[in-house]
């Protein structure tokens, strides 16, 4: 709920390919399309770290969208500095 309070599952797949981890991640958002990031490593620990990254940029990126779309018109701005 730190990006997005409308998060309601997360699914998490853990793979393996001889000396490659394979980490997948898949955020479901309620009324919004589901947030996914894949990345692979030699351990699975980095693998995961950078999922926790993509995931964060993906759904920081999305709040300031939405925020973005919720600001107040640059007219309104301008008036009250006047």
């Amino acid at each position: 709920t730190r990006y997005d309070p409308r998060l309601s599952a997360a699914e998490v797949i853990f793979d393996e390919e001889k000396h490659i981890r394979k980490v997948e991640a898949i955020l479901s958002i309620d009324r919004g399309s589901p947030v996914v990031a894949r990345a692979d490593d030699r351990d699975f620990r980095p693998a995961l770290d950078k999922v926790v990254e993509k995931l964060s940029k993906q759904l920081r990126r999305t709040r300031d969208q939405v925020v973005d779309h919720q600001s107040p018109p640059l007219s309104a701005d301008v008036l009250e500095e006047e």
